[in-house]
Formats: C-alpha cells, structure tokens, sequence
C-alpha cells in the first residue's frame, strides 16, 4: 500500500483537503477584499496546498482512532478539521523554510519566493526581484500560521475543555519548537565545522528532533489522542513512539535529499549538498571519512554552483566513508526503538494497524 493509498483509508486524505479547500477560499476572500493586488499571493497558497503527502493529518487522525475515536460523527469531523491545521502549519513552516534555504524547486515546481519574484520581474517593478519574492513568501507563510490557528481554533465546538486544551498544549509547544529548532538550524549552518564532529552529531540530532521529527510525528500522534480523551500515561506512549519515529522519518529525508532522484523527491539532484545542509549524513562523513575527502567536503558543501559531477563526487564520499550505512543502521534502529513502543499499545482496530502502517511509510519512501 503505497504512501498515497494509507492516507485515502477512511478518505482522510479527501476530507482534509475538502478543509483545507475552504480555508483557501476564505483567505483568498481576505485577499480580495482589502486589495485586489494582494491576490498574488493566492495562487503559491493554492499550490501548496493542494500538494503534500498528508502524513501528518493521517498521524493525528489515525492516533485519535487507535485511542478509541469512531470513524463517523460530528466528532470525526472536528479531528479532520484539527488534521487540517497541522497541514497549514506545515505549508508556513515549507514556505518559510524555502526561503531561508534559498531553494529553487518544492515539489517539482518553482518555490514560493521563486515565483513571486518572477512576477516582480515579469512586471517590471522597482527595487529587487529576490528581495521581493522573499519578503512575499515570509509574509505568505505568515499567512498560513493565522489560518492554521483559526481552523484549530473552529475545532474547538465539537470537543470537550479538556481534550480541547490538552491538544492545544501541544500544538502550541509544536509551533514554537519548531521557530527554536529553525533557528538552531540556522545557527548551526554559520558555525565552524568539522574541528568536532562529535558535537556536530550531536547538534544535528538535536536540530531534528526540535525543527522535524516532534512535529511531523510525535506531536500529531499526541494531539489525536489527547483529542480522543486519552490518558497521561498513553500521552507518554505515544511520546516514546513519535519521537524516535520522527527522528527516522527525517534522517530517511536527509538521505533523500542527496540520494533521491528528481523526478520523485520534486527537488533537484543534491541540493541539499549546495545548500550546506549540516545533517547527521555529514557530520557521519566527516567522522569517518579520510583527512583529504574530510577537506573535500569542507570546502565544496554549501556551494550553490556545484554541479552534476561535484555532487556524483561528493556522493561517492559520502558512501565511501560509510556514513550512508551509519545513517541507515540509526534509521533501523530507531524505527525497531518506535514499533516496541507501538506493540505495547493497547488500541483499537483498526487504528492501531493503520498506525504500524503509516509508522513504516513514514521510513520506506523514495520521495
């Protein structure tokens, strides 16, 4: 069952998208009525989300079924709701990502910024075109945070105070997780590097767990059970599940973003070596890798004008130091780390098959 086919069980993928439809339509509402100008930014809004793999959606929905939640009823509906305000809140976070990262491509098309500045240029506006299409993007993914608290907060009539402010709790410690972890990532990349890749290991472990893997796994699964009134100590399993799942999921994304083909993964060939992503990939490399590759990989990465054959070089590093084994070996680990939690879980059918399900897409994926 492919990545698409787990997501359209119970037509979570159809339901979310009917949510995330609407609030398109009430922001380009918005848009509309105070300038007629401001509708620039309602196509790359529509273009983002009607893109996406809805993983995070299927987690929270999936989570609050294996916690007791039924498939039909006024309640169901609220979920897929609070599903759609975990997928706004990942368009702001990929519309500012992108810019911040100064990437070409999302999906196999022009990014946000890109676009935007495209139109500035096309329309032959002062000033510049980057500056232009970067600040319209930041503003965009601004955007999408008001919209994704606004669906949270409609979500709040079908459920009960306390679901509702336990969810909420971490929702709100996702937001400002992920801002914390975006900008120990931007740290990160300023930094020397390669004088200690131990603490390099360490700091692109704790770069994901904060900007990724809390909020694209653990903190879903947790808002679906917290909304199906679950307990404190199941909360903290689904914790123990997420996390190590979630680090899995971006460490697979890592090796995607070097190894995966274009056609796929929607981005170009190595790109994340041009952008000088200091990812748990790298800081393995320049554990193992020999003095004169080490220098290779300290000079070239972070080059946005590398190209095909300094990337095939670059890989070939990579592979040769055995820093691509290291990462597969930790992804296994990890993933073995999740199901034992998951098996202890005592859940509901068929949300707990459903959650096992989505547990090993999250992890075999080639995109």
């Amino acid at each position: 069952m492919t990545n698409r086919d787990l997501t359209d069980v119970e037509s979570v993928r159809a339901r979310v998208d009917a949510v995330l439809a609407q609030r398109t339509e009430v922001v380009r509402a918005h848009l509309a009525a105070i300038s007629v100008d401001a509708l620039a930014l309602a196509e790359p809004l529509e273009q983002m989300l009607t893109g996406g793999k809805r993983l995070r959606a299927a987690l929270c929905y999936w989570s609050w079924r294996m916690h007791g939640g039924a498939a039909d009823g006024p309640a169901a509906e609220t979920v897929i709701r609070v599903a759609a305000a975990l997928e706004l809140f990942q368009a702001a976070a990929l519309f500012h990502d992108d810019v911040i990262d100064d990437s070409d491509r999302r999906r196999g098309v022009p990014t946000a910024h890109r676009s935007l500045a495209d139109l500035h240029r096309a329309s032959e506006w002062r000033g510049s075109s980057d500056r232009f299409g970067a600040a319209a993007a930041i503003l965009l993914g601004d955007l999408c945070l008001v919209a994704s608290e606004e669906e949270f907060s409609i979500a709040r009539a079908g459920l009960d105070d306390a679901a509702f402010e336990r969810a909420r709790e971490t929702f709100s410690e996702m937001r400002t997780e992920v801002t914390i972890g975006q900008f120990l990532d931007v740290r990160a990349q300023a930094l020397p590097f390669g004088d200690d890749p131990a603490a390099d290991l360490e700091r692109a472990r704790t770069v994901i767990r904060a900007k990724a893997a809390r909020y694209s796994v653990e903190h879903p699964v947790v808002i679906g059970a917290a909304l199906a009134r679950a307990s404190a100590e199941q909360l903290d399993r689904c914790r123990a599940f997420g996390l190590p799942l979630g680090e899995a999921f971006q460490l697979r994304d890592d090796l995607l973003g070097v190894f995966g083909k274009p056609a796929t993964t929607g981005k170009p060939a190595g790109d994340d070596l041009r952008e000088g992503k200091r990812t748990v990939l790298i800081a393995l490399t320049m554990q193992r890798a020999d003095p004169a590759d080490r220098a290779v990989v300290a000079a070239r990465l972070g080059d946005p004008a590398l190209t095909a054959d300094d990337v095939a070089h670059l890989r070939r590093i990579l592979l040769g130091s055995g820093a691509v084994a290291g990462v597969e070996s930790l992804i296994a680990t990890l993933r073995a780390e999740a199901m034992a939690v998951l098996a202890t879980v005592e859940g509901t059918s068929p949300g707990t098959e459903m959650m096992g399900r989505l547990a090993h897409a999250l992890v075999d994926r080639a995109a």
